[in-house]
C-alpha cells in the first residue's frame, strides 16, 4: 500500500520508512505540516502517519483538513503527548489510532496492519476474489487450498489489485502505489510482475483472475469484463 509519513525528526522518519518498505509498502515522507498537506491532497494514499508536533501546520491541523475534505483514509497519530486529554483530542479530530513516542517498531507495524485491514467503512478483514484469499493480518495468500508464496513486491501488487477488485487500474497508478516513483513509459516492471503473479496464482487453473485491459492496464476479477 502507499503510505504518507509526516514526521519532522529525520531519524524517526527514516526508521519508519525503512521498516514500512521492508513490509512491501511504498512510502512518501514529508518533514512539515505544509508539505504533508500538499502530499495528501496530491496523491491517493492508503494510510497517513502523522506526528502531532510539526513545523507549520501541526498534525491535528493536517488531520482536520483531510477529514474536512471527506477522505476516509486511515490516520495514525504519533506524539510524545501521553495525557488522556491529548489522546482524546487526536481521536476527536479524526485520527483512527494513536501511538505514543517512544514506541516499539513491532507495535507500529501491528497498528499499521490493523488500520490497513480495516480500510474504509465496511472493509472485510480478508480480501477475496473468487477462490483467491489474501489475509492482510498474516500476509498469507491461498487459492483454494493451495498456499501461494510471494515476494514482498508481488504481495504488495496483489493486495493493491485485490483492494480494487473489478476496477481497471492503469500501469501509472500501479507504479505510484507499489513502486513509489513516477511512471516511466519506458519501463515494463509492472508487466513483469504481473507475469510473476499470473505464474503463481493461475498455475493449473482454468479460471483466470488477472485480466489485461488493452491500452489501459489490468483488472483483477473472478470474471473477465
Amino acid at each position: 500500500m502507499r503510505i504518507l509519513v509526516v514526521e519532522d525528526e529525520a531519524k524517526v522518519s527514516a526508521f519508519i520508512r525503512q521498516a514500512l518498505e521492508e513490509e512491501g509498502h511504498a512510502v512518501d515522507v514529508a518533514a512539515d505540516g505544509d508539505s504533508g498537506l500538499r502530499f495528501a491532497f496530491a496523491t491517493e494514499y492508503d494510510l497517513l502517519i502523522l506526528d502531532w508536533l510539526l513545523p507549520g501546520h501541526d498534525g491535528l491541523e493536517v488531520c482536520r483538513a483531510v477529514r474536512a475534505a471527506g477522505w476516509p483514509v486511515p490516520i495514525l497519530m504519533l506524539t510524545a503527548r501521553d495525557a488522556v486529554a491529548d489522546r482524546i483530542a487526536g481521536l476527536d479530530t479524526g485520527a483512527d489510532d494513536y501511538l505514543t513516542k517512544p514506541f516499539a517498531l513491532g507495535e507500529l507495524l501491528a497498528r499499521v496492519r490493523a488500520l490497513l485491514r480495516r480500510g474504509g467503512a465496511g472493509q472485510a478483514p480478508e480480501l477475496r476474489v473468487g477462490d483467491l484469499v489474501l489475509d492482510p493480518a498474516t500476509r498469507l495468500v491461498h487459492r483454494g487450498t493451495r498456499p501461494i508464496l510471494l515476494s514482498a513486491k508481488e504481495y504488495a501488487l496483489l493486495e493493491y489489485l485485490m483492494r480494487r477488485s473489478g476496477e481497471t487500474v492503469s500501469r501509472s497508478r500501479i507504479m505510484e502505489h507499489v513502486w513509489d516513483f513516477d511512471f516511466d513509459s519506458g519501463t515494463n516492471v509492472v508487466d513483469v510482475y504481473i507475469y510473476y503473479l499470473r505464474s503463481k496464482i493461475e498455475r493449473g487453473k482454468e479460471s483466470k483472475l488477472i485480466h489485461t485491459v488493452r491500452g489501459v492496464g489490468y483488472s483483477l476479477a473472478a470474471h473477465e469484463h
